[in-house]
């Protein structure tokens, strides 16, 4: 395997949160395939990656909330084709799949060689090695299906880059046909919380991080025309809130908002709330 930037590395992060909620917490989360690949993870990895609890199950709860737009979506649209950028390890497709659609696993070429070796390609989902921000991998798609509704979900990506590059991804998905997006982000005060402490809690402090949205109706209209919100929604609504005592993962204050409107969620190994973002689902189209 060809080392990984800073960046890349993070793809362990998401894949031990669900490993963690599968084997704790399952009622956030259950993840056969994560249990099966526990075993084929780097030996050198620590264990659980010396994450807290909180940060693991945030993990997990990102991955129940990617899982929960994507069953709506093939519920409505079951020959629609799911895409799924900054892929990582996601082993939605083996959650989620309903038989018939088909998908798309898209990341950077060190990572998806990484990806083919830990998890072959299973017989409808493709990958592609490319850059999640430039036309390359829909283009490939679409030239596949041409008339396909699609679910695009960039999980963890986004927080990465500047707001002007996912401005721009928006703006170039309005060029191909029916899409819908959905990701998460942090609010401006969760961004400097994530800066400040998340990052370092899972051993990647030196990440630089920059997109933040504190509303998805906004970002929308930065984008011009053909982007329209359908859902902007507290990250943790979703996610259940009993059954979690034994782990330290405290519940929802209900009611509770942060300076941003964001939800907060005490942190078990900090002992405080911070706030948290959204999920956020918008329409592209021409």
């Amino acid at each position: 395997m060809s080392k990984l930037g800073v960046v890349e590395d993070t793809l362990f992060v998401p894949m031990l949160g669900r490993i963690y909620a599968s084997e704790y917490c399952p009622q956030i989360l259950y993840d056969p395939k994560a249990l099966e690949l526990k075993k084929k993870l780097p030996s050198s990895l620590p264990e659980q990656d010396g994450q807290s609890q909180y940060t693991l199950l945030a993990s997990a709860a990102r991955s129940a909330n990617m899982d929960r737009y994507i069953r709506a979506f093939l519920e409505r649209r079951p020959d629609g084709v799911i895409v799924q950028l900054g892929c990582g390890l996601e082993t939605a497709y083996y959650r989620c799949d309903n038989g018939r659609s088909h998908w798309y696993a898209v990341d950077l070429p060190h990572v998806v060689e990484y990806r083919r070796e830990l998890l072959p390609e299973p017989e409808r989902e493709t990958y592609l090695a490319g850059d999640a921000f430039a036309e390359d991998w829909i283009r490939q798609i679409r030239a596949d299906v041409p008339d396909a509704p699609i679910l695009v979900t960039a999980g963890g990506l986004f927080h990465y880059f500047e707001e002007s590059k996912v401005v721009g991804l928006l703006r170039m998905l309005t060029g191909f046909g029916e899409i819908e997006i959905v990701f998460d982000s942090v609010s401006k005060s969760g961004m400097a919380m994530m800066r400040k402490k998340y990052m370092k809690q899972v051993g990647h402090g030196d990440a630089q991080m920059f997109f933040y949205v504190d509303s998805a109706s906004v970002l929308a209209g930065k984008t011009g025309s053909g982007v329209r919100v359908l859902a902007e929604e507290p990250y943790y609504r979703h996610i259940p809130r009993t059954g979690n005592q034994h782990v330290g993962f405290g519940p929802v204050l209900d009611g509770q908002d942060g300076p941003s409107g964001s939800r907060m969620m005490p942190s078990p190994k900090v002992g405080r709330s911070f706030p948290v973002g959204f999920c956020t689902e918008a329409a592209v189209s021409p």
